[in-house]
């Protein structure tokens, strides 16, 4: 699947980066065969740590936009263009990928309810007005991501995202993707319990500033 995930992306993106976030399976390996330049967590750090991992590697690597993309296969890469003509047109920092602007396929009901309480709780926590908050799709201009600093290491980051695209003056806009829910997607991706997680993530983040 990884593989297959990376030769669709590299149709679009001069280059794409994965980080084996010290995995056990053949993450690095079904990377290499697809085109990817790997970077390697000797540990398991978290979403959140290896998304720091990779922005930080392509900002050295002298990217002007840096795209980020789940590897679970929910995205379609053409979703890629559809960011890129919202950033083109718009002129922003950021631009958001929304399912709930797009097209939701084989979403549980039970994590359908989830992400409508996650996006309550995150417009209220961040003050952006996104319609929609744990989507992997972004698009940054290097000077954005450059801005960036992701502290959350686990999934609590996506929210962390968004509000330091507030707090630091981002500009940003939403464009419609398309999310398409499988079984083998739904294995790797959130679990429900694991919305808890974040949340508490977030109350101690908040906490300890």
């Amino acid at each position: 699947m990884l593989r297959d995930v990376v030769s669709g992306l590299r149709a679009f993106c001069s280059r794409v980066i994965v980080v084996d976030d010290g995995s056990g399976d053949q993450t690095g390996s079904q990377a290499l065969a697809g085109g990817a330049t790997v970077l390697t967590h000797i540990v398991n750090l978290g979403q959140g740590a290896a998304l720091q991992t990779g922005i930080d590697y392509a900002l050295q690597s002298g990217a002007e936009y840096i795209f980020t993309f789940d590897a679970d296969g929910q995205h379609a890469p053409e979703s890629l263009n559809v960011l890129a003509e919202t950033m083109q047109r718009t002129g922003v920092d950021v631009v958001l990928g929304s399912r709930w602007l797009g097209r939701v396929d084989g979403m549980p009901a039970a994590r359908r309810l989830m992400f409508r309480l996650a996006i309550a709780f995150t417009r209220q926590h961040s003050g952006l007005k996104v319609t929609d908050t744990h989507n992997g799709l972004r698009l940054f201009t290097w000077k954005a991501a450059a801005r960036l600093s992701i502290k959350q290491p686990r999934m609590a980051h996506a929210s962390e995202i968004l509000e330091q695209i507030g707090t630091l003056g981002l500009s940003y806009a939403e464009a419609p993707v398309t999310v398409r829910y499988t079984e083998y997607s739904l294995g790797k991706g959130q679990k429900i319990s694991g919305m808890f997680r974040i949340l508490m993530d977030i109350f101690y983040a908040s906490w300890t500033r």
